[in-house]
């Protein structure tokens, strides 16, 4: 076994020891960050006596619960590697379902999409990236979010507005012309319990959705009403617990039919879909 891979397995250790549940992915992606390369490509290093010592002090960071994606800079989320870190929420795997889901609708040859609450700009980047012929308009309030977001734009067509989705005049310009809404909003419960990496790191203000985790996403869906041509879709996520509250403000609404809950890959109930009712 080489050093390189006796440090690996001490570090997944030592991960595992601070309550790290990928603690052997986590130990490569350190040590690939470090060495500067792919994770499939550690196998060819022989680094030298400054990685041992630069690798150490990360695993030491990551065993305090720093998320990683804080320690390499970048969170992945779907074919893109997104600039990330302190005041931005690190997009979710779970969120991929949503952007699998939003690849697949229908959509005229000259799309306009809008992104709801899109912190790093995760979802407005990757469907920009998808429909190189879309405009995307990709809202959010938080400034030292849109810092990140602009840098994970660039060379997109996304329009970028500082923002609260809750103002009634948002995007009046816009309405009955989108062709598709997608939103990851503040969806979590006050009170709720969560792994130091989310409590300690990201920006609670992108994270609690009020008492029951629907404070944001009621004032969405009225959004998504307006905006929304005839035929045209919609995607909110979800707190695990609220699928039904979600789908029963579609439904109330009026404005939509074909009101669906979702699961994302592992296989909860994650986001919300919908059809703004008119022929397209």
């Amino acid at each position: 076994m080489t050093r390189l891979r006796r440090a690996i397995d001490d570090a997944a250790r030592t991960l595992a020891h601070a309550g790290v549940d990928s603690a052997y992915v986590d130990a490569e992606l350190l040590a690939a960050h470090v060495a500067g390369v792919d994770r499939g490509l550690l196998r060819f290093q022989d680094p030298d006596e400054g990685f041992y010592d630069d690798y150490r002090a990360v695993v030491d960071a990551r065993a305090r619960r720093i998320p990683l994606q804080h320690l390499t800079s970048t969170a992945a989320f779907g074919p893109l590697l997104l600039a990330v870190g302190p005041g931005v929420f690190i997009p979710r795997p779970e969120t991929e379902a949503l952007l699998e889901w939003a690849c697949k609708q229908p959509l005229p040859a000259a799309p306009v999409i809008v992104d709801l609450c899109t912190g790093s700009g995760a979802l407005a980047a990757a469907l920009a990236d998808a429909t190189p012929t879309a405009h995307v308009v990709a809202v959010e309030d938080s400034a030292d979010a849109l810092t990140y977001a602009r840098r994970n734009v660039t060379g997109l067509d996304v329009e970028l507005l500082h923002a609260d989705v809750t103002d009634p005049g948002l995007l009046t310009d816009r309405d009955g012309t989108v062709d598709l809404l997608v939103s990851n909003p503040p969806y979590i419960p006050e009170g709720a319990e969560l792994d130091p990496e989310v409590a300690d790191h990201d920006p609670a203000h992108a994270l609690f959705g009020g008492p029951d985790g629907m404070r944001i996403i009621e004032p969405i869906v009225a959004l998504a009403a307006r905006l929304l041509r005839p035929g045209a879709h919609v995607g909110v996520e979800h707190d695990d617990e609220t699928a039904a509250t979600t789908v029963a403000l579609f439904e109330r609404s009026g404005a939509f039919c074909d009101v669906t809950s979702r699961r994302d890959l592992a296989g909860r109930p994650r986001f919300v879909t919908a059809r703004r009712k008119g022929s397209g």
